[in-house]
């Protein structure tokens, strides 16, 4: 058995048949190399090449390789090129390792205010393809609930109690914490420059609409976003990852029913629970301020906000948070089921999730308080 790499050419006529024999692995890289070149000596200019890969006894990818690059190389010269004698298994290699030419990436000289067109334009295109596949998902989701509100036995409500457990209770500590620091810092504040017109009556005025219309709500949804919204993108992720969405849907099990649905159910269900809790911290702690810092009792605190706020007022924050939560599970599932094969495309999804959920909270927050100032309510 020959070892080292070996081209053997006979000219006739107007073609050169060239032989290759040896073994062509990467382990032979150098000689390798120089029996390549040898190919493309031995053609010399001919317009007929056979390739005769019969004698080879052991093949690779990178000996594939490199046969391919010299049959591409004498059809670009304008020469033909054909191979024969060989296996089955050497035609697979040629095949898969072929030899392919690449363009020089060079940037076109553009105007920069015409890049920044481009960028902007294709944003928006982005932009709208995510809209319309979001719609096309909550579709997907609608018609699952709406077949499990059918058929109960298909609704999976030990998962969502598990999920509202999870996104609920666990987050509680952090969404009072939050709440209540801000609810202190706004009434520090209010009462700061209001005494400055003699009415720090009106902090309270201020902490009860500001609260229970907004920062609440919004406060809330933001921590939400951040917290249960990149869990779940990270543990679909992960799922699509390790290819146990495609098992689900092998056993016949629809990974919306099993794995969407009960999330975006535990979210509706918990962030308006979340939104009336922080409301209570974000109060409680304006009130304390005002009694410690501005010399208010409680008594009057209480007094007072009952007259600033009205139940519109509190309903306004409870009647977002359902919404917003819908968002925010809607990224996140989508964000996670577009996670491919890397950790470097689940760590840019679970970011994008996060980012385009507390964009979309905010713009939810803005076209809410729109409608609301239109109906006055």
């Amino acid at each position: 058995m020959a070892e080292e790499p070996h081209v053997e050419s006979r000219k006739s006529g107007t073609g050169v048949h060239i032989a290759l024999s040896g073994i062509w692995t990467v382990q032979k890289s150098a000689p390798m190399e120089a029996a390549a070149r040898g190919i493309a000596k031995a053609a010399n200019g001919a317009q007929n090449v056979t390739l005769d890969l019969s004698q080879i006894d052991k093949l690779d990818t990178a000996g594939a390789w490199l046969i391919d690059r010299a049959r591409v190389g004498f059809e670009t010269a304008g020469a033909a090129a054909t191979l024969e004698g060989s296996k089955p298994d050497y035609d697979i290699l040629l095949q898969e390792a072929h030899y392919r030419t690449f363009e020089d990436a060079r940037a076109r000289s553009t105007h920069p205010l015409i890049d920044l067109l481009v960028d902007i334009g294709q944003s928006v295109v982005d932009a709208g393809k995510d809209i319309f596949a979001g719609i096309a998902f909550l579709g997907e989701v609608v018609g699952v609930l709406l077949l499990a509100m059918v058929s109960p036995r298909r609704f999976r409500f030990t998962s969502v109690v598990y999920h509202i457990e999870s996104f609920a209770f666990r987050a509680l500590p952090i969404i009072l914490l939050i709440n209540f620091l801000v609810g202190c810092i706004v009434a520090q504040q209010g009462i700061f420059q209001f005494a400055r017109f003699g009415a720090s009556a009106f902090v309270v005025d201020l902490i009860g609409i500001l609260v229970l219309r907004e920062l609440a709500v919004l406060l809330t949804s933001i921590m939400m976003a951040g917290r249960s919204g990149s869990a779940i993108t990270a543990e679909l992720g992960s799922m699509k990852m390790r290819e146990e969405i495609d098992a689900l849907r092998v056993m016949g099990l629809d990974p919306i029913e099993v794995l969407v649905l009960p999330r975006i159910l535990a979210l509706i269900i918990s962030l308006p629970i979340l939104t009336f809790l922080a409301d209570l911290a974000a109060i409680f702690g304006g009130m304390l301020v005002a009694w410690v810092y501005g010399d208010m009792s409680p008594e009057i605190f209480a007094a007072r906000l009952q007259n600033a706020i009205g139940m519109n007022t509190f309903m306004v924050g409870l009647i977002k948070a359902p919404f917003m939560a819908l968002m925010i599970g809607m990224i996140a599932v989508i964000e996670g089921f577009a996670v491919q094969g890397s950790a470097e495309s689940l760590g840019r999804q679970v970011t994008g999730s996060v980012v385009k959920s507390i964009f979309m909270v905010i713009f939810v927050d803005g076209l809410f308080a729109m409608f609301f100032a239109a109906i006055r309510y």
